[in-house]
């Protein structure tokens, strides 16, 4: 048997032990748990159910997140503490302004458009007959990755040089429109940043559809007969009823989609490495931590995605609260 075959089985033996170990622990924890009685039952039960949770929340997120921002502060090579110079470049760098300004687009276009887009199609499709077809339809590319869904777009903005047979479909558009020589669609400075807005775009609207339609067909009929009977029809009700109504659940839609934004990589990874123009955050990480080895660099990053993501969370766990207060 060959040095890496078993060094392999070292390892999967090793986590198997791991697991073993980990499983071991929380059936016996469990099991103490079943037989305590008397004052102490509901503090233990407490503590049974909640324990493994917040161990495996502390060793996989809280330890990380701190080990992470001490690394921001070192230098490329995580031994020396050099302040606030990886933050000091990440936002002075000609090319990492351009990086945040990427991002900043993708963090307020693509949820408003991928919400407004299933909204209305949840509206629409909502008062047709066999309506579960093109829901499916629609919310098909959910089950396609990133990397899977930027390789099928990348036939559509595929290019060719003059003279040659154009395959790409948006090419073949614009030669219906007497475009005779297509560009390369993703070269386009700034406005290829769009081109690759569609793509998560048309995998976000189906699961903003299904959200928003269930929640549109949870409010409740007497309510709207009510607005209709005081004169809100079409728009008005609209506005009036079903947007309030669905709120919270605009809400939440919109965050989600939004703390998915923040961390794009695989498109832009898969269609340009964040060349031409097109870099954002959570690529650049990536480049920085695992090509250019700049683990100071890398952690500064990953703590401005962190820092964007905090307040996005606690204004959706706000709007919840108040939701459930109503």
């Amino acid at each position: 048997m060959s040095p890496f075959m078993i060094e392999t089985l070292d390892k999967f033996q090793q986590m198997g032990t791991a697991l073993a170990a980990f499983f071991g622990v929380l059936l016996l924890v469990f099991y103490l748990g079943s037989k305590t009685s008397g004052r102490i039952q509901t503090p233990t039960a407490r503590l049974v159910m909640l324990g493994p949770a917040v161990v495996l929340l502390t060793a996989g997120l809280v330890v990380p997140a701190i080990l992470t921002t001490i690394s921001s502060f070192k230098d490329a090579n995580n031994r020396k503490f050099v302040g606030l110079a990886n933050f000091n470049w990440v936002f002075t760098n000609p090319d990492n302004l351009v990086t945040l300004r990427n991002t900043a687009l993708w963090v307020i276009i693509t949820p408003l458009v991928s919400t407004g887009l299933g909204l209305l199609l949840a509206v629409l499709i909502d008062r047709m007959k066999r309506e579960s077809i093109p829901k499916s339809l629609i919310f098909m590319p959910m089950a396609i990755s990133f990397v899977g869904a930027s390789i099928i777009w990348s036939l559509v903005y595929e290019y060719t040089e003059p003279g040659s047979e154009q395959i790409g479909l948006l090419s073949q558009l614009a030669m219906l429109f007497h475009v005779d020589n297509p560009p390369n669609w993703i070269l386009i400075p700034f406005w290829n940043n769009f081109l690759l807005m569609v793509i998560f775009i048309w995998i976000q609207v189906g699961f903003a559809m299904v959200v928003l339609s269930a929640a549109i067909k949870a409010i409740p009929v007497d309510v709207v007969e009510a607005a209709m009977l005081d004169g809100a029809t079409g728009g008005r009700l609209f506005r009036s009823v079903t947007i309030p109504m669905i709120r919270g659940t605009l809400v939440v839609v919109l965050t989600t989609i939004m703390i998915g934004v923040l961390k794009v990589f695989d498109i832009v990874r898969t269609m340009t490495n964040g060349n031409f123009g097109t870099q954002v955050l959570a690529n650049e990480m990536y480049a920085q931590s695992f090509v250019q080895f700049d683990a100071g660099r890398g952690s500064a990053l990953a703590v401005v995605l962190f820092v964007g993501v905090i307040p996005v969370v606690i204004y959706n766990i706000i709007q919840l609260r108040r939701d459930h207060a109503r």
